[in-house]
C-alpha cells in the first residue's frame, strides 16, 4: 500500500486537491476529522484539553468551545505546542487504526491529509510527501478572500503554521497552486495517471 502524505499551508488548496483523489475513490485518512473525533463528548482527548485550559474551552453541553480555544492557541507559541503534545497520542493511535483496516482491505493507496504532516514527524512513517504549494503572498490573499479576515488576522493564521516555503525540502512531489483551477488539474491528472492508476491495474 502507497502511503501518501498530503500537506500544505492554510488556503494552499489543498482540499480542492484531496477532492480531486476523492472523485478517483483513493481512500483518504483526514487528520483533522480524527481530531475532532477524539475530542467529541465523553472522550478521554477532551478531558485532557479541560484539564490543560480549563472550563472556559468547554460549552454548556460538554462540547469543545473551539473558538475559545483558538483564542489562546493562535496567539501563543507555547500553549499551541501544549495542545499539540496534548491530544497528539490519541490522533496517533486512531490514525494507526485507520491504517490497518486499510491494510487489511489491501487498497493500493491510502492518503494522510495531515497539516502538521512535517512539524509532526508524521512523514517518517509515510512512503512520500505531496506538497500543495503556493507563494506566500498569494497564501494571504486567498485567506483574506476565502475567510474574510483583515491582512493581519491571516497573517497571525498563517505564522500559527510552518512557513510553507520550509515545507519544499520534505516534499517528494511538489503541485503548485500558484496558478488557475485549470492548471491545478493539468498537474493532478498526470499524478494520477503516471503514479496512482498504474497501482490499481492488477488488482
Amino acid at each position: 500500500m502507497l502511503k501518501i502524505g498530503l500537506t500544505g499551508g492554510i488556503a494552499s488548496g489543498k482540499s480542492t486537491v484531496l477532492s480531486y483523489f476523492k472523485d478517483k475513490h483513493i481512500p483518504f485518512i483526514d487528520a483533522d476529522v480524527v481530531a475532532r473525533e477524539v475530542v467529541e463528548p465523553g472522550t478521554p482527548g477532551l478531558e485532557a484539553i479541560r484539564d490543560l485550559f480549563g472550563e472556559s474551552v468547554i460549552h454548556h453541553d460538554g462540547t469543545l468551545n473551539r473558538e475559545a480555544l483558538g483564542q489562546i492557541v493562535f496567539y501563543d507559541e507555547e500553549k499551541r505546542q501544549q495542545l499539540n503534545t496534548c491530544i497528539h497520542g490519541f490522533i496517533r493511535q486512531r490514525i494507526d487504526t485507520l491504517t490497518a483496516h486499510y491494510e487489511s482491505q489491501l487498497v493500493p493507496v491510502l492518503i494522510y491529509d495531515i497539516p502538521l504532516l512535517i512539524e509532526g514527524k508524521w512523514y517518517e512513517h509515510l512512503d512520500t510527501v505531496w506538497l500543495v504549494y503556493v507563494s506566500p503572498k498569494v497564501q494571504v490573499q486567498r485567506l483574506m478572500e476565502r475567510n474574510g479576515y483583515s491582512k493581519q488576522d491571516a497573517l497571525v493564521r498563517i505564522d500559527s503554521q510552518m512557513p510553507i516555503d520550509d515545507k519544499k525540502s520534505y516534499a517528494d512531489v511538489i503541485i503548485d497552486n500558484n496558478g488557475s483551477i485549470q492548471d491545478l488539474k493539468t498537474q493532478l491528472e498526470q499524478l494520477w495517471y503516471t503514479v496512482l492508476k498504474p497501482l490499481y491495474i492488477d488488482i
